[in-house]
Order: structure tokens, then sequence, then C-alpha cells
């Protein structure tokens, strides 16, 4: 590969800094890299490209490469830094270990990067460039999403309003009005509903006045409508909301809300979908509520499945970008972690398997901490794809380990407690019990664990030293120290030939934590217990709809537990590896299209509110070059 070289300076500079010092390659010369050709993909400027789906069938016949995920021990608010362990990893493997890499990522929001947060491109000398375009529009699959769930709000809206002002024969009428020759017809997706409703029938004359009614009306209970309109922006004021007050709605007024875009169900499609086909039975089979009568409404149901496909049919094909040091990155979806499963799309880690090929390393990272995110990784996204990594790595940092040890809060804006960057073995040693669960956890799903030590500048010897015994005796293959954030990828080569050894050494069976054919009930004890609780207690509202899930059909779906990143329980002040509490679970939902259960464990916030100081104060543009400023 052609990669490019770094001028690593000390202190480390801004990463935003550090991104605009580099220039990088033409994307076509990245995709030839990777033996694509001018047809295998779409440019979006210079330093983007759509990567098209039919790469697989042409590669179908390649191995695969080996298959790694990145995933971290329960975070502090400031986050230890998995993205730029996963970018640094690929760094070293691609430009210093000579082999072929592919990192996958998922498409940060523009919530974070204006609001608390910042971006999501890695950081320090291992990131993403270009890093503006990165954080911010990209070649627009968030604006896709965001018009593709509002056309579908849209929809929901319009046909309670045209139901509750027309008969059945004036709906079906228009719903089958004539073409120019004067004849009815059913299209496509009508065919959908019929089928549903157990009509065989194929011409429109041919329906009874009760087939009829049974077809036009899908009879939606606004109280149990659980699609809401999504925009990709932090906006508390929009959080709950009232529609339907004009005049022409004729009363029909309704409370509901806006999300950000990455939690819409459209996002967790594209991410869990394994072709465009798929996609397309995904979309049109989202529950967005239930009749009166106790049936699922979905998207096909009101005939838009077919115009969300439509408007995703690009949004599907992943994004090309590359690293500071010219290693390719695939970006693709950005599902929320929490009620969704948190990794990118399984079409980008499929095309990426092909293209590295035998003896070639795919990287990819998995949202939160490892009982979180690797547990969804593991039991939702490799049961959609097929796919099963050799090795997973746990990023762990001496700061999170002593707060888990039981040092003093961290909050994000506030300065650190000096306990945090002085040396304190004991304080850290208590704290790899967190570590310690995270690493049986993972081991048993057979894979390699490598632990990624990020080091601070305040970590000693001795403190790193506590950390890779705990790893080694809980039964990581391997724990490495890691600089990567200050060096680029000569601070992960060390990290790279361990991945490397762990993934050529795999050979146990893959192990899922539960069987689908579990009740719903039973999935969540499990989950439960690798949390360490003892039990799980279900409200009033959960047990209802885990009755109404399972009578509609839907408890073989697995589980996506929405929970806290910050404990292993429900409450984020505990901290370590608490052991024997019982597991709330609040409510249970459900993602059918994406295809899992979620059951709520607290209060989730799907539309985060902006801070009194938000990011935006500073960013801004250099009107005389061009560039963007600011970004973190």
């Amino acid at each position: 590969m052609n990669a490019l070289t770094l001028q690593v300076v000390s202190p480390v500079p801004t990463d935003i800094d550090i991104a605009n010092s580099i220039e990088p390659q033409h994307i076509s010369v990245i995709a030839k890299n990777l033996n694509l050709n001018s047809n295998h993909y779409d440019l979006y400027g210079k330093y983007k490209a759509k990567v098209l789906l039919p790469v697989i069938d042409e590669l179908k016949g390649v191995k695969d490469g080996y298959y790694v995920v990145v995933g971290g021990i329960t975070p502090t608010p400031l986050g230890e830094g998995k993205s730029t362990t996963t970018v640094g990893l690929c760094q070293a493997l691609g430009a210093y270990l000579d082999k072929k890499v592919v990192t996958t990522l998922r498409q940060p929001s523009q919530g974070p990067t204006f609001g608390i947060k910042g971006g999501a491109a890695g950081g320090g000398y291992s990131q993403v460039i270009p890093m503006d375009e990165f954080n911010l529009h990209m070649t627009g699959d968030i604006h896709a999403i965001t018009a593709a769930n509002n056309l579908l709000a849209a929809a929901i809206d319009a046909r309670m309003f045209h139901e509750s002002t027309q008969s059945d024969n004036a709906l079906f009428n228009r719903l089958c009005a004539p073409n120019k020759q004067g004849n009815r017809r059913f299209n496509d997706v009508m065919y959908k509903r019929l089928k549903k409703l157990g009509i065989t029938k194929v011409k429109p004359e041919d329906l009874n006045l009760e087939e009829v009614k049974r077809f036009v009306r899908l009879d939606i209970d606004p109280d149990s409508i659980t699609w809401r309109r999504v925009m990709d922006v932090n906006d508390r004021f929009l959080r709950k909301i009232t529609v339907g007050q004009g005049l022409d709605e004729r009363g029909m007024v309704r409370e509901t809300g806006f999300d950000i875009s990455v939690a819409s169900e459209i996002m967790a499609v594209l991410a869990l979908t394994t072709s465009l086909a798929d996609m397309r039975q995904r979309l049109g089979r989202m529950v967005i509520g239930n009749s009166r009568a106790g049936d699922p409404v979905t998207a096909d149901d009101l005939g838009v499945g077919g115009a969300l496909s439509v408007l995703m049919k690009d949004a599907i094909n992943p994004t090309l970008m590359q690293t500071l040091e010219g290693t390719p990155v695939f970006v693709h979806a950005g599902p929320f972690a929490n009620i969704a499963h948190g990794s990118s799309s399984i079409v980008a880690d499929k095309i990426a398997l092909k293209l590295v090929g035998p003896g070639g390393f795919v990287v990819t990272e998995a949202g939160f901490g490892c009982d979180i995110g690797i547990e969804k990784f593991m039991n939702i996204k490799c049961r959609y794809s097929g796919l099963r990594p050799q090795c997973a790595i746990i990023v762990a940092t001496v700061r999170a380990l002593k707060m888990h040890g039981g040092g003093p809060p961290v909050t994000a804006g506030k300065p650190l407690d000096p306990v945090y960057v002085t040396e304190n073995v004991a304080l850290v040693e208590a704290g790899c019990a967190n570590l310690a669960r995270h690493i049986r956890n993972t081991k048993a799903y057979g894979v390699n664990v490598v632990v990624a030590i990020n080091q601070f500048s305040t970590d000693t010897d001795a403190e790193i030293g506590a950390v890779r015994l705990a790893a080694l005796t809980a039964g990581a293959y391997d724990a490495v120290l890691c600089t990567h954030h200050a060096h680029g990828g000569k601070g992960a080569i060390d990290l790279g030939i361990a991945v490397q050894k762990a993934c050529e050494s795999a050979t146990g069976p893959f192990n899922f934590l539960y069987p689908l054919d579990a009740s719903i009930e039973d999935k969540i004890d499990a989950i439960a217990k690798s949390y360490g609780a003892c039990g799980v207690e279900y409200s009033k509202q959960a047990e209802k709809q885990i009755k109404m899930y399972s009578k509609q059909g839907f408890s073989g779906l697995p589980i996506c537990m929405a929970k806290t990143q910050y404990s292993f329980s429900d409450n984020p002040a505990v901290k370590g590896a608490p052991s024997g509490f019982v597991l709330p679970i609040r409510d249970v939902r459900a993602s059918i299209g994406a295809g899992f259960i979620y059951p709520l464990v607290g209060t989730m916030s799907t539309m985060p509110g902006l801070p009194t100081r938000p990011c935006f104060y500073d960013i801004d543009l250099d009107t005389a070059t061009g560039k963007v400023k600011g970004l973190s």
C-alpha cells in the first residue's frame, strides 16, 4: 500500500489540527490498493467513494480474512479510546506490518458532534480523514434515513386522517383507483397486505364488502404508535410534541415526539441488512403500532415499504475513506448502542473480508463496554451475518480501572481528581475485577481476547504491570501497552502482532449466549446473569409487552438490552463488578424490521439535549482556506 508518512510531534496537537496537516490520498488510490476498479464504486468528491454491493458477488469465491472486534471495559464518561484503538491498530497492521487491512466504523451523528461529545473519527495520530467530512454530512446516509423515517411518520398520520373521514368504499376507490383504461388493480405492496389478511383474490372487483373493509381499514390505535419523527440535531424541546393542531386536520391531535436520526429503526435495518432484497423486506415489516384489535401494523400495510427502499437505495452502499496513514476505512451505518446494537453494517464487513482475503484483517468496533457492545455484536450482528470473529480486543485504561476500584467520580468537563494522575497500584488492582469479568464473558463466545492498555502520560510501569497481570490471570490471550494516540500506527505495532497471533491460533467453536427458540424471559435472564445479576424483575408494563410480542409471533427474535453503559448493573453509580443484584425491566419494545426485542432497563433518552456550552462554540470555517476549525 501507499502509506502516508506521519510527522509526530509532542505534545499531541488537537485532532482537527492533525487531520488538517495531512493531505489525504485521492480515494481512487485507496480503492486501487484494495483491487477495486472504477466500476466498483461511485466517487463522492476526492476523498470519499461509495463501494457498490455487487462487489460481494464478484468476490464470493474468495475466502474471508480474519475478523476482529474491538470492545472495552465499562467506561468513564470520558471514554477509553475504542475508536482510536480500532484506527491505530489498523494503521499498525497496514502501514507497519504490511498486512491487508480494512477498518469498519459507524458513521457518527451530527448531534454529538455539535453537542457535548464531539466527533468519532478516532483521535490524536489515529484518525479517519478527512475528519470534518467524516463527522458531518459524509455521503448523506443519515439524511436519507431521516427522509425515509419521516415519510413513514407522515404516512401514519395521513392514513389515520383519511380513514376517519372516508367510507370503506371511498377509501377502496382511492387506493385502487382505475387506470386510464378504466381498470382497477392492486399494486405490488398491496398484495403483501392481502397475503397477510389471507385474501387470495388478485382483482379488486372480486373482493366482497367484508374483505374490502379489512383491506382498507388499518384502524391504527393512536395510543399504540411507537414510530416518531427524527432529525440529526440535539434538540431537547422536541422530545414531546403535539401534532394535528391545524384547522384542516379536523381535531386529530395526538402527542408524539422527535428522536435523533441515528435512533431510527431504519438505521438499525441498514446496519443489519445483508442485501438490497433483504433491506426491502426489513423496511416493509417494520411495525409502527397496533390496530385497535391488537394486530401489528407494518410499513407495508401503509403501502410505503417500497418508497422507503427507494430513499435508501444508495445508503446501502458503504463509504470508503482512509486513515491518517493511508489504510482503508469503510464507514457505514451508526445505530444507537442502547436501544439498538451499536455496530457498523454487515454489508461493509462482508465486502471488507473478501477484499482483504486470507491472511488479511477486518477490524470493527462494538459500541459501549463489552457487556453491551460485544454481547450485541455476538448475539445479534453475528447471528444475522453468519460471520464469526477470531479475536476480540478489550480496551482498558488505568484511569477507568481506578474508578472501578473505588476512585471518585469522573465527570466530563471537570478536572480529574489527583488520584487519577498519581500512582495507586492497589486501586488499579481492585478495579481489575471489572476487566476480568469482561474477559471471561467475551472468552465464553469462543474467541481469543487481547487487552489493549491505552497509556496516559501519568500511568506508571507498576500500574501497567498490574493491569497486564490481571488480564492474563483472567484468561486473556495477551495484554499489550498501546500509544497509538501519541504515535499513530507505530504505537500499536505490538498490539497488531498480538492480534495476528490470536487470530492464527483461534480454533475453538463459536458459542452464542442463548438459543433463539428460548422464551423472551429466558433470553433476558441469560444476559442479566452475564452482568452478575441474580435475577430479573419485570414491571406490569414489561410483562404486558412480552405477552403481546409472544402472541404476535416475535418471541424468536434476539434480545437487545437497553441499559446504562456505565455499570454492569442498572445503576450507573455502581462500579467494579457487582453481583447478586436484581435487574429491573421497566418496559419491553421491539424493532421488528431490524430484527430484535429491546427491554428497557432504565430510562433511555433517544433525543439528546444541548449542554450550556456545546461543541459548536469551537467550530468555525477558515474563510481563507475553506478548512473547518475546532472540530474535536
